[in-house]
């Protein structure tokens, strides 16, 4: 059975210590460029109070936080074994017998515990710092809605130009025709409001005008109708839930309110933001991952004879961070597309990080 060690908390302590701080530096320069300084320009331009600017800087931590844990374990266990290998202390504890693997244990379990964490970063405090700082309430100026009929032939479409969570500005609705040729689907009428509201599961059309479409393709008549209700019941609810998650990016959402948007977008068949959500929400359980894996990764990396050269393996590291979080949105990109599915997507880093691990090793020969 595995029993702690004193060099186990030794080990831990040390990779502790310096996680912390490379998680420090890392928030700092991740902040420092951009934040700071659209913080300021809110300060004396939009004259916002300095309470309100710590809020500001407090919500973008946990977004921060969410790609620090794996960066700071990764460059703390590099920098530990690499002292430790430098001070011949890693020589030392592989000469009483100890073997590699069971000198990272204690890292290994560190890079769990932040695994944890970082979940719950990505489930809970990202979402809801978001949601504190207002990303919620930034709407879009279009949204499209094509209502189909049991043939799954387009009957009924809505444009909304602006909206707001309870107001709906410049709708245009299109009643498609039966009549179909070969190169295109006709429209039977035409009807356009200013506004609408949405309440009791209801949208409600105010100022109704409808055009009336002949078969020639050209409005003949123009009626004024007033008020009418265009969506009801559980229709009126799905169409207003899914334009207002429309709007929002994929952090504002926890994991369970994520996976109620993936039924909704299945449901109505919205194929390629369907697909780019869930490669999201898989990313939601993978991306923890990266810090068990980026822990090893690291003292590979820093475990060398003491004489050798201490830039490579901080070069190797660096360049890791980079490619992972670079590509990120190529990934998502091709799971959007259909181009690769979205849990391959979402793993395929994973997936190189452990071959990784398996080249390291080979050419540490440990």
């Amino acid at each position: 059975m595995f029993k702690i060690k004193i060099f186990d908390k030794y080990i831990f302590t040390q990779v502790f210590l310096a996680t912390i701080v490379c998680l420090l530096l890392f928030i700092i320069v991740w902040i420092a460029p951009e934040t700071l300084v659209r913080i300021i320009k809110k300060i004396f331009i939009q004259h916002i109070s300095i309470e309100q600017a710590g809020l500001m800087l407090l919500y973008e931590l946990p977004k921060v936080l969410g790609k620090a844990l794996p960066v700071g374990i990764l460059l703390g266990s590099i920098f530990t074994f690499d002292k430790l290998s430098k001070d011949s202390e890693l020589s030392i504890l592989r000469g009483i017998g100890l073997s590699f693997t069971r000198i990272m244990v204690p890292v290994v379990i560190l890079g769990v515990i932040l695994s944890v964490m970082c979940f719950y970063v990505g489930d809970i405090m990202i979402p809801w710092a978001s949601k504190a700082e207002g990303e919620n309430a930034r709407y879009n100026t279009h949204f499209v809605y094509i209502k189909k009929d049991e043939q799954g032939l387009p009957k009924t479409g809505i444009i909304v130009s602006e909206f707001s969570p309870h107001k709906l500005k410049n709708l245009v609705v299109v009643e498609f025709s039966k009549r179909i040729y070969d190169d295109a689907i006709t429209f039977s009428s035409i009807l356009f409001s200013s506004w609408a509201g949405v309440k009791d599961n209801k949208w409600i059309l105010h100022n109704v005008k409808k055009y009336t479409i002949n078969d020639a393709g050209v409005y003949d008549k123009i009626d004024n109708i007033g008020d009418m209700s265009l969506l009801e019941g559980t229709d009126a609810k799905k169409v207003y839930k899914l334009m207002i998650n429309s709007t929002k990016r994929d952090r504002t959402f926890t994991n369970a309110e994520l996976k109620d948007y993936l039924k909704l977008l299945k449901e109505q068949e919205f194929t390629d933001e369907y697909q780019f959500m869930l490669c999201k929400y898989y990313q939601r359980f993978l991306h923890p991952l990266t810090c068990i894996l980026f822990a090893i990764i690291g003292c590979l990396l820093g475990f060398s004879p003491p004489r050798s050269q201490r830039l490579v393996g901080f070069t190797i590291a660096v360049g890791i961070i980079f490619a992972y979080y670079i590509t990120l949105p190529f990934f998502d990109l091709l799971a959007q597309k259909g181009i690769m599915y979205p849990f391959l997507s979402a793993a395929f880093p994973i997936i190189m990080f452990i071959v990784s691990i398996g080249v390291i090793k080979k050419y540490k020969d440990l």
